[in-house]
């Protein structure tokens, strides 16, 4: 958003709820959020009056149409050239906005299968598509999802990543020039570091992690360094607790370490010496930037998103869905040759700085908006 105003555009934002965020969006252009339902249509004695008399529905339908109203207006839909839609998760507002047929939509799609299903309605998304411009793919493998699986007409799909790759840069600069943050881990000083980055959920593999730990860590020999294993973004709750009880039941408590979602991932990641994702699905995940802007290798999983289009042979390693042995054994072997991981590491930074330089991509969006706004 920065770059587009940089570049003379104005915006409107319409977010689906606040967060930390919020401040930084309303310094940039104006911003509408879309209300959070009401408790109660009238008041909780009101309600259950309506509820009884079999009126409750009509009345919170009629509400709803009220708040849509509302927002419609102050958005003044009609006033706009174009629509980003920056998630498919937004489908389950779009629908609801009524915005003029003649108004161009661009969707950016960052979502696979699984995410879909979680996030999406299948009404909501269908109508999303259906009214869609323009499709934005992070990713090959995204793109090919949204053709096959949902039938988008693959000439209407453009691959489109924006990554802030300088702020990147400065961040990872800024990470390396601060003490090691693993002392405080009780890690020694000598030990190699294999790391894991990301949101606590099944998707993403923390089970899988730790499985690949044990079989890392069982098969140490030749590195002469003790092997650690660090996942940063795992906060506190259900699924921290299994995890925590696998880790304990296979003897690793003191080798594989989870760290609660944290502003320095980077400090983490900086000092990683493999970078494992264990996602069973994503899209072209932000954490591989992060560890190739780190010059650190990574290994991922093929069929499992836009990984493998970044990485390919040089930047790491890609190995058979779900298949851990293979993981392990591209792991060790990258942990027991320093000139292979320093090499592929660069080499994976090096790529990202060739094939996403931001102000390219913001070209690429300008370009499209124009084309999509001509008349």
């Amino acid at each position: 958003m920065r770059l587009l105003k940089a570049e003379g555009l104005s915006m409107h934002l319409l977010l689906g709820e606040g967060g930390p965020l919020l401040d930084e969006y309303k310094a940039i252009c104006p911003v509408t959020l879309w209300p959070a339902p009401d408790r109660f249509v009238v008041n909780d004695l009101a309600d259950k009056v309506l509820g009884k008399l079999g009126l409750w529905e009509r009345f919170y339908a009629r509400k709803q149409r009220a708040r849509q109203q509302a927002i419609r207006e102050e958005l003044a839909l009609d006033t706009f050239d174009l629509v980003l839609v920056n998630t498919v998760t937004s489908s389950r507002w779009f629908g609801q906005l009524a915005i003029p047929e003649k108004t161009p939509i661009v969707t950016f799609v960052h979502e696979l299968d699984m995410s879909v299903r979680i996030y999406t309605r299948p009404d909501e998304l269908a109508y999303l598509l259906r009214r869609t411009t323009q499709l934005l793919s992070v990713s090959k493998a995204t793109a090919a999802y949204y053709a096959e699986e949902h039938g988008f007409d693959p000439a209407r799909i453009t691959l489109y990543t924006l990554i802030d790759t300088p702020s990147l840069e400065r961040n990872v600069q800024k990470a390396l020039e601060q003490p090691s943050i693993y002392p405080s881990l009780g890690l020694p000083d000598n030990a190699l570091i294999v790391g894991g980055c990301g949101n606590a959920e099944w998707r993403k593999g923390n089970d899988l992690f730790v499985t690949l730990a044990r079989q890392v860590i069982g098969r140490e020999t030749a590195t002469g360094r003790p092997i650690h294993f660090v996942w940063v973004g795992v906060p506190a709750g259900t699924l921290r607790d299994d995890l925590l009880v696998d880790i304990r039941k296979a003897g690793l408590a003191d080798r594989v370490h989870l760290i609660p979602p944290t502003p320095d991932v980077l400090r983490y990641m900086s000092r990683f010496d493999v970078f494992v994702l264990c996602s069973r699905e994503d899209p072209y995940p932000l954490v591989v930037f992060e560890a190739g802007l780190c010059h650190v290798p990574v290994v991922c999983f093929d069929k499992a998103g836009g990984s493998p289009e970044l990485i390919e042979d040089d930047g790491g390693f890609v190995v058979p869905y779900l298949d851990l042995d293979a993981m392990s054994n591209r792991t060790l072997e990258l942990l027991h040759t320093p000139e292979l991981r320093q090499t592929m590491g660069r080499r994976l930074g090096q790529k990202i700085l060739e094939r996403h330089p931001a102000q390219q991509s913001i070209e690429t969006l300008v370009t499209l908006f124009t084309k999509l706004t001509r008349h």
